[in-house]
């Protein structure tokens, strides 16, 4: 899929319309914040040729009205794989709930039961045969100056995203698993808020 990247510092240009539904991933300096940050956030639609990523430098101060504007509007889709990761880092970053969330991950783990291999990587290779490079996965994504390999290892994060959303989406119905998948997702803002309250390795549910 040939897509142009368009990276903007700080913050999305004003009234950018990215339509009904938005691809979206994120990369860190590491998985833990307050010690790592937020670095970038991917963002694609199908309707437009464009991969739009916003590039934070000013990692003390975050401040993003037209990026934020996007990730609280209800009416946009936003899907993510692995949102819980993302939506934790958006979370402590930016000081939002980002609304109207799906999540390829959760999809893929009550969907798939046939495979035990959830990555981005093992869906986009079943679902769009296409087999992508990792390589870049653990790169600095803190600098300033990113490489071109940088770029593309990111911007290809959300290119078949809606794509694996709607594969997966089609064998939740045909399993019966689609409302079990809906209340899953009702679920993901606790499961936030649990991480941030330094509960994420720890299991609330489990009788110990």
């Amino acid at each position: 899929m040939s897509v142009n990247i368009k990276l903007h510092k700080e913050d999305l240009p004003a009234n950018l319309n990215l339509g009904p539904v938005v691809a979206c991933d994120c990369e860190f300096t590491g998985l833990n914040p307050p010690k790592d940050k937020l670095c970038l956030i991917q963002l694609f639609s199908q309707d437009s040729k464009n991969v739009h990523i916003v590039q934070f430098l000013n990692r003390d101060n975050y401040n993003a009205p037209n990026l934020v504007k996007l990730l609280i509007n209800s009416e946009v889709k936003k899907i993510f794989h692995y949102a819980r990761k993302d939506l934790q880092m958006i979370k402590w970053a930016l000081k939002i709930d980002v609304t109207n969330v799906e999540c390829t991950k959760l999809q893929s783990k009550l969907a798939r039961g046939y495979s035990n291999q959830h990555s981005y990587k093992a869906l986009v290779q079943e679902f769009c045969g296409i087999s992508i490079s990792k390589a870049k996965q653990s790169s600095d994504f803190g600098k300033q100056d990113l490489d071109p390999d940088q770029l593309k290892y990111s911007s290809n994060d959300v290119l078949h995203i809606t794509k694996i959303n709607n594969e997966l989406n089609k064998i939740l119905i045909r399993e019966k698993r689609m409302e079990l998948y809906k209340h899953a997702l009702k679920y993901l803002k606790i499961r936030v808020d649990l991480d941030l309250a330094g509960y994420e390795n720890i299991d609330i549910w489990s009788h110990e």
